[in-house]
């Protein structure tokens, strides 16, 4: 009996003469054969393609860049001109280069693990709770500033505030707006600085918070002290902070570095549900859309 590799030739020469049956075996013998590599290439092109987007715009990048192209420099260089040496110690130093990536990229790869653990898959908080607890935080901001009293609320996810909470004084009392406003009221002794409200059980975990400034250029009227440490403390964590200017009282949010501000309410609560409850916030606006399409059937 023939074996395989034997009829190969025989079936491209029959696909050559045009049999459609002959043909359609051949492509399947192809699928079977290669199917493997087609799906590894897709899952690596995912990959790279998410880490590239992830990255582009990290402190990190313009680091990882230049220590890349020299990289590619040397090998090639040391390749066209046979420099066995440079070649040798390139292949040496990859382990130290890969370590030397984790520390780079070091508060990027924890903010990704960080909002890997947000999921609400790890989260207990329910879909009723995440909205009543957003709808109130709303509040606060809108009441704060209608009232021209600077705030600054950093809501703790999964990354641990504790090193901040160290720096102002320690609460644990649960979320009120009478509170929050008593806090940051001029003149008392804890309205200077964040307070850190953990989400899972909106409980205050302390005031008075002294949080990393943001060193990149702003432009712009009205950026403050409050805005740029909203910008640093996201920065450095998962945090999502919530910012109440003193002098317009317009409302900022902060989040992963990047600022939004001057948001309306309606603003405000869309982006603290997307950024805290993304898949509550999804099934709701789904089940909102059906509600209102069924009623207008």
């Amino acid at each position: 009996m023939p074996s395989l590799s034997d009829m190969l030739p025989l079936l491209a020469q029959a696909q050559l003469q045009g049999g459609p049956e002959v043909n359609g075996v051949a492509e399947t013998n192809f699928f079977l054969r290669y199917w493997r590599d087609g799906l590894t290439i897709l899952i690596l092109w995912v990959i790279c393609y998410h880490i590239y987007t992830y990255f582009r715009a990290t402190r990190g990048a313009r680091i990882f860049t230049g220590l890349m192209g020299i990289w590619i420099a040397l090998t090639v260089i040391s390749q066209f001109l046979d420099l066995v040496i440079i070649s040798w110690l390139l292949k040496s130093f990859s382990v130290f280069l890969a370590l030397g990536l984790v520390v780079i990229f070091q508060p990027e790869l924890r903010r990704a693990l960080a909002e890997i653990g947000s999921h609400r898959f790890f989260s207990g908080l329910t879909s009723e709770g995440a909205r009543a607890v957003t709808e109130k935080m709303c509040d606060i901001a809108v009441d704060l500033g209608r009232k021209r009293i600077g705030a600054l609320i950093a809501v703790q996810r999964a990354i641990d505030l504790k090193q901040y909470l160290e720096t102002g004084v320690a609460l644990d009392c649960r979320l009120s707006p009478e509170l929050v406003i008593t806090i940051f009221h001029p003149g008392t002794p804890l309205h200077d600085g964040g307070i850190i409200l953990r989400l899972r059980d909106e409980r205050i975990l302390g005031a008075a918070c002294v949080f990393p400034l943001s060193q990149r250029e702003l432009s712009g009227k009205g950026i403050g002290l409050r805005h740029r440490a909203a910008m640093g403390i996201t920065d450095e964590s998962d945090a999502v902070a919530i910012i109440v200017s003193e002098e317009t009282g317009g409302i900022s949010l902060a989040h992963m570095g990047q600022l939004e501000r001057d948001l309306t309410r309606e603003q405000l609560a869309e982006r603290l549900h997307e950024l805290l409850f993304a898949d509550d916030f999804t099934e709701d606006e789904e089940r909102h859309e059906h509600d209102k399409a069924a009623r207008s059937a």
